[in-house]
Parts: C-alpha cells; sequence; structure tokens
C-alpha cells in the first residue's frame, strides 16, 4: 500500500513553478466569481434567475473542463511528461479495468458517507442553491452526463494526477501535497457557498488518498463521474 511517506521518492516537477501557479490563479479566479453570484441579489435562493439557457452552459461547462486538461499538458509537455503517466499508466488487461470499477463501487458510498457526515457538522447550507441548473429533459440529462464524465476525468487528471504530484515535489509531504490539491479543488467550487467548498475539500482529500493508495486516479475518475451523474439525476427528482 503506497503511503505519504513513499511518496517522498517520487519527487520530480512535472510542470514549471509558473504553471502550476497559473492554475492556482485559475481557480481563484472562479473562486471569486463564485462569490460573486452568491452575493448578488435579485435572485432569490437560486443561483441564477431561470433555468433557460442551460443547455450552451452545459457545453461551456464540458469546454472548460477539456480546456484545462489541455491547460496541463501544455506544462507537463515541457517536462517530457505524458498524460498517461499522471493517470497511472495504462490498464494490463480486463482484470485491471474490472479492479478499479470494483475499488470505485466501494469508495462510493465512503465517499456519500463522508460528505454526509460533514454536511451534518457543518449545519444547514444557507448559500443559494444550483437545484435550478440540474437536467430537466431528456437532451438535458445526455448533457449532464456528459458533463459528469468529463468533471471525472478532467478534475481527477488535473487535481489528483497533476496538481498533487507537482505539490508533492515542492513540498516533499505527502500530506501537504494532499491537502493543498483539495484545497485548489474546492475553492474552484465557490459557487456553491462556503460551507460546500468545505465538504468538497474534504472529499477532494478522499480523493487524493485513493490516488495515492492505487498509485492511479482511474478509480477516482469512475467514482467522481457516477456520484456526479447519480446526483444531478436524483437530485432532480
Amino acid at each position: 500500500m503506497a503511503t505519504a511517506a513513499s511518496l517522498s521518492h517520487e519527487r520530480r516537477l512535472i510542470a514549471s513553478v509558473w504553471h502550476t501557479g497559473g492554475l492556482v490563479l485559475i481557480m481563484l479566479a472562479l473562486c471569486l466569481l463564485g462569490a460573486y453570484q452568491q452575493s448578488r441579489p435579485g435572485t432569490d435562493r437560486n443561483l441564477v434567475p431561470s433555468h433557460r439557457g442551460i443547455v450552451p452552459l452545459y457545453v461551456s461547462l464540458i469546454a472548460s473542463e477539456w480546456a484545462l486538461v489541455l491547460y496541463v499538458r501544455a506544462g507537463t509537455r515541457r517536462k517530457g511528461i505524458h498524460l498517461r503517466e499522471l493517470i497511472g499508466g495504462r490498464w494490463r488487461g480486463v482484470k485491471d479495468v474490472l479492479l478499479d470499477l470494483a475499488i470505485a463501487a466501494v469508495f462510493w458510498p465512503v465517499w456519500a458517507g463522508l460528505g454526509w457526515l460533514v454536511h451534518l457538522a457543518l449545519g444547514p447550507n444557507r448559500a443559494k442553491t444550483e437545484a435550478i441548473l440540474l437536467p430537466r429533459g431528456l437532451l438535458e440529462i445526455f448533457l449532464w452526463i456528459l458533463v459528469s464524465m468529463s468533471a471525472g476525468f478532467c478534475e481527477e487528471l488535473v487535481f489528483r494526477g497533476y496538481l498533487q504530484k507537482q505539490l508533492l515535489a515542492l513540498t516533499g509531504s505527502g500530506i501537504a501535497a494532499v491537502m493543498g490539491q483539495a484545497v485548489v479543488f474546492g475553492i474552484g467550487h465557490g459557487y456553491q457557498g462556503t460551507k460546500q467548498v468545505v465538504v468538497i475539500i474534504v472529499l477532494g482529500a478522499l480523493y487524493g488518498w485513493l490516488a495515492v493508495w492505487r498509485r492511479s486516479v482511474r478509480p477516482g475518475m469512475f467514482a467522481h463521474a457516477w456520484a456526479d451523474i447519480f446526483g444531478g439525476i436524483l437530485a432532480r427528482n
């Protein structure tokens, strides 16, 4: 089993410090935009005033997720690092695929249970709700699934595959790497409100430790995508 101590043997920069700083700045900008969305008047308890325009929003979300992957690819390519290395290499066969699926299936209820406990500990969430953004028709459900799959692949690659490894190289600490990427991951979801950001930071750390243990982000990709798909479709009812 991989531990924080064993990670210390993998200290190599996979992109420039400036490149990583750029990613952090992007997440901070998203945090500020989210804070503005939460504080602006005129939308009552909803994050946006109406459901109109949701299809272009979904398309833009998919594009933004893959834009982050392209950003990471541009930075790591200069160091001769392939995206496959950030993911954890290739599957050696069907057995590996099934193992990652099984790990994700076990991890998902743990993730959901921990999220529920953190929600309970923090108390009621008074932030504006994003429920109005959830899918309503067949086209929107299809696009929501694409958004969720893109988030699962792209965010795990960017935060657990890239940023966590980069922070490990910069700090020499597995704990700092896991918690650092979780914080950056969380603040990028600032549009969901402060309490939800705390929940996402905790869950991001859990995804980080899963990547450490498995030495791959593949199970996290499966679990992340499924959690978003299931959560979005279930919450709409």
